[in-house]
């Protein structure tokens, strides 16, 4: 009983989602297609990161500016 509880438990933990944001200094330069990354930089307004969807080979990607709360999001730097 005690292993099918702590299984339950596990999985559960597993499978919850990550609460913060990344938020890059810039855009990288490869994306999976549908994968996102936030980016912080001058193209947006103060207040709003640049939301960078990937595509499928040949589309470009979408980008939007959006708002993220402060304590969703974190400061990071982007790897080439």
């Amino acid at each position: 009983m005690r292993i099918l509880v702590s299984a339950v438990g596990l999985s559960c933990f597993l499978c919850l989602p990550c609460s913060a944001q990344t938020i890059l200094k810039s855009e990288p330069l490869m994306l999976a297609p549908y994968e996102v990354a936030f980016v912080k930089d001058a193209s947006c307004p103060s207040g709003k990161v640049l939301k960078v969807t990937g595509a499928i080979r040949g589309l470009h990607r979408r980008k939007a500016c959006v708002a993220l709360a402060g304590e969703q999001a974190s400061l990071a730097t982007a790897t080439p």
